[in-house]
């Protein structure tokens, strides 16, 4: 094992230094009691209070919520069937369109997707809200999620899915029994990564949101414009804190789920 150098620790400090320093000033100041964001005057925790009784914020972050939750669910069922349609559908006619219209929001530049979206509602006369930017968002985030399962799907071993056809499964049932609970991992991941990009996003969501849905990206970026207020780092800092919730779970789910995948490989083979 390689002994830690004193270049690689001073590296390793700066660079978590340069990631999580703003982060902890940020954490630091959501309890200064003072108005003024760089002057601390006391420990406060008073803008969570105030926070919590900002209805403008609170009505941002249950539109975030819908639309993260919907566009998310969506672009997993479609990214998945576009991921296995892509593995399993062979040679195709239209298969390199297919392929590359799957892959082209993840170089398409948010400007031109959003303004492409926006005028593709317009034109139709869809009035733009909560409906407008879950299609937006599943539109953008299902390229990731396709990515994810082809992924997953390449390397699965088939013979599973054809014991189970042999065994008078049909295609559907062996698919779900077989090939989607294998493949589950890889499709939660998708919809976690389609969840966050949606949770993140502020271009796409500012072309196609109306007056009556404000997401909260939108919020806190109007809101900062105008100088940023404790409440802001009140929320940033419950925004962190979920996320590292969220975090800490998956990671100790799983490592459970491995060992006790690990255990049943050991129990089989004792067996």
């Amino acid at each position: 094992m390689r002994r830690m150098t004193w270049f690689n620790a001073t590296s390793l400090t700066l660079g978590f230094a340069f990631l999580y320093l703003p982060i902890l000033l940020l954490v630091i100041y959501s309890f200064n009691s003072s108005k003024l964001v760089t002057v601390w005057a006391g420990f406060s925790t008073k803008w969570y209070g105030e926070l919590f009784q900002n209805e403008a914020f609170l009505d941002a972050a249950w539109v975030t919520l819908q639309v993260g939750v919907l566009s998310s669910t969506l672009a997993t069922i479609l990214g998945t069937m576009a991921a296995y349609v892509m593995v399993r559908g062979g040679r195709f006619f239209g298969r390199t369109l297919f392929s590359g219209m799957i892959y082209a929001p993840l170089v398409m530049p948010e400007v031109i997707t959003g303004l492409s979206l926006l005028l593709l509602f317009i034109s139709i006369g869809l009035d733009r809200g909560i409906v407008t930017i879950v299609l937006a968002h599943t539109t953008f985030s299902m390229c990731f999620v396709s990515v994810v399962v082809s992924s997953r799907l390449v390397s699965f071993d088939r013979s599973v899915e054809e014991a189970a056809l042999d065994l008078g499964c049909t295609p559907f049932d062996a698919f779900r029994s077989v090939t989607l609970p294998i493949i589950m991992p890889a499709v939660a991941s998708g919809w976690l990564l389609a969840f966050t990009l949606s949770l993140d996003d502020l271009v796409i969501a500012s072309f196609t949101a109306g007056p009556s849905a404000t997401t909260l990206p939108m919020k806190i970026f109007s809101s900062v414009r105008l100088g940023v207020s404790p409440e802001i780092n009140a929320l940033s800092t419950i925004l962190i804190g979920l996320v590292a919730i969220g975090v800490i779970t998956a990671s100790l789910t799983s490592k459970r789920m491995i060992s006790k995948r690990a255990r049943e490989e050991k129990a089989a083979v004792a067996g």
